[in-house]
């Protein structure tokens, strides 16, 4: 079989929801463990394995691409994101929990519904076939953040590395600063994208067919078929599931958007003398090629190629050397971006190397220029 050990090492983050419900059975401190995972032990592997810069020849990524192995768990994850909301919302209805326990249970499902589940609807977003667009749309229901589909394809996959995209981090712009700006600000464009669309159509803009009317519904109603069901089961009003639905649906966009801050902190693409930016290539995104959280991320730390080439399969994408590279896989930077002082300490003197070797000032030779740009070899 192609790739065998790679077709196993897609199936790593199964074992978080495994960790998830052994940790919250065995109770106290051990409702922390898949954080613990995420957070402490996976940046140590990181470092310790180390990056993988392999790319595939062209016949191998034909015969990948086409494989319905790796769509396959993608489709899975829906199910199983769905099957452990359901679970998670009958635990926090019947079994009391202490403070601590509570905010172990929030963060392990933050990490798996925001960590795993996003990445996911992002990856099936990006495909043109209607099972994976309806798929990406439910998973993005359970975490309230169902327009994230129309401003992130139609809205920063245009706009990113330009002041008018609001997921692009500023040079010198915390993470707190920057949520703000891209939930309230991906949001707003979101709405007038479909305000737009409808329109030129000649409809409504204000109607049914706007989707956003759906990127609201679509959670509420889920939150009400949980709560009405655990309140029937209970036979008193389940409050403990808004709570629980609501507070996790926080926490999980809120990890999406330290990531969005990440992948594309500082970037400035340059802008035209006819007045337009010039195309999206593989230096307008901080890329990490870390092997073991690319497994778990579905290859989304190679930002680069993704943002190149949007549509191509997690399975194939490329390794660039040339791209701005980051010191270390997400789960450690999203800790970083959480320190301001620290963050900045790290990334300005990465970020200002790579203006001045992208962008040089006037009279110098540009050393990586976007058209000279190839892969790495295969090894």
């Amino acid at each position: 079989m192609r790739d065998f050990p790679r077709k196993l090492g897609y199936l790593l983050p199964l074992l978080l929801p495994i960790l998830w419900l052994t940790g919250h059975y065995l109770g106290g401190g051990w409702n922390y463990l898949v954080v613990i995972a995420a957070f402490g032990v996976l940046p140590v592997l990181d470092a310790l394995i180390g990056i993988d810069p392999k790319n595939y020849d062209p016949e191998t990524k034909r015969h990948l691409s086409e494989a319905l192995y790796y769509r396959l768990i993608l489709y899975s994850w829906t199910f199983i994101q769905l099957a452990l909301l359901v679970w998670a919302c009958y635990r926090v209805t019947f079994v009391p929990l202490s403070l601590s326990e509570w905010i172990g249970f929030l963060l392990s499902a933050m990490t798996i519904f925001g960590g795993i589940g996003i990445t996911v609807a992002h990856e099936l977003g990006h495909k043109p076939r209607k099972l994976d667009q309806t798929l990406a749309k439910i998973l993005l229901a359970t975490v309230f953040y169902r327009h994230f589909i129309i401003e992130h394809n139609r809205g920063h996959h245009v706009n990113v590395g330009t002041p008018l995209d609001p997921a692009t981090a500023r040079k010198n712009q915390s993470f707190y600063s920057f949520w703000w700006q891209t939930v309230w600000g991906s949001l707003r464009h979101a709405w007038e994208l479909e305000v737009t669309r409808l329109r030129r159509a000649g409809k409504n803009p204000y109607g049914w067919e706007n989707e956003i009317w759906r990127c609201f519904l679509e959670p509420i109603l889920l939150l009400a078929a949980l709560t009405t069901t655990m309140s029937l089961l209970k036979g008193a009003f389940a409050w403990q599931v808004p709570v629980f639905f609501l507070t996790q649906s926080f926490l999980s966009f809120s990890l999406l958007e330290v990531v969005n801050y990440i992948e594309h902190y500082g970037m400035q693409r340059r802008l035209l003398p006819n007045g337009k930016y010039e195309r999206v290539n593989p230096l307008h995104s901080w890329n990490a090629s870390f092997l073991l959280t690319n497994f778990f991320l579905f290859q989304l730390q190679r930002h680069s190629d993704h943002h190149a080439y949007a549509t191509r399969e997690y399975q194939i994408l490329r390794h660039f050397d040339e791209s701005p590279q980051l010191p270390a896989g997400y789960p450690t930077m999203v800790l970083l971006a959480l320190i301001p002082p620290l963050w900045f300490r790290v990334m300005n003197p990465l970020l200002e190397a790579w203006e001045k070797r992208t962008y040089p000032p006037s009279g110098e030779s540009q050393t990586n220029s976007p058209d000279s740009l190839s892969p790495s070899p295969i090894p």
